[in-house]
């Protein structure tokens, strides 16, 4: 058995979760709403305040649903009462970055600046040279972090670019 699928849910006070027939969930928190569409082969059951979910058979595919979907509703449980956030430093002194409305500008040496625009749901917040992206849906955080990342890696020799804050970059030696 799953050792994360097994492990139940706590529903803090404050929010609430409906969960269909259809394993449609949707989570309403102080922070917003968030739902989703969880596999048929996946048995998701409230028991008082507390979500347990289970698996239909031992098939490999069951398998690996059992935990994926009890951690996809913890996140959605967590997002609604704290939210996630995600952290990016620009590293090099001619880098600029600009927040305007919902609209982050980048000038990373490109010869044009680049607009990132913020999904439905998602909010930056600029600190001179960090960059917090923040909102209730993990995924969609992680994703809009990697997409503002790979506008312009950190390369090797110098280390400048766009890194998260706790990543480190392996440093190479120059031409000699």
């Amino acid at each position: 058995m799953s050792r994360i699928g097994r492990i139940p849910i706590e529903i803090p006070p404050g929010v609430e979760v409906h969960i269909s027939d259809t394993n449609y969930v949707q989570v309403k928190g102080p922070k917003g709403l968030l739902s989703r569409q969880l596999h048929p082969r996946v048995l998701v059951q409230r028991h008082g305040s507390t979500i347990e979910v289970a698996r239909r058979s031992e098939a490999k595919l069951d398998k690996s649903l059992h935990g994926l979907s009890r951690t996809l509703i913890h996140n959605m449980i967590v997002g609604v009462t704290t939210g996630f956030e995600k952290q990016l430093e620009i590293v090099w002194s001619g880098f600029r970055a600009q927040v305007q409305n919902k609209t982050l500008t980048l000038q990373l040496g490109h010869s044009h600046p680049i607009a990132y625009e913020a999904p439905e749901g998602l909010e930056f917040e600029l600190n001179r040279t960090i960059i917090t992206v923040r909102g209730l849906n993990k995924e969609q955080v992680g994703q809009v972090a990697a997409d503002i990342r790979a506008v312009r890696k950190p390369e090797p020799y110098k280390g400048k670019g766009i890194k998260y804050v706790t990543e480190t970059i392996r440093r190479k030696e120059g031409k000699s």
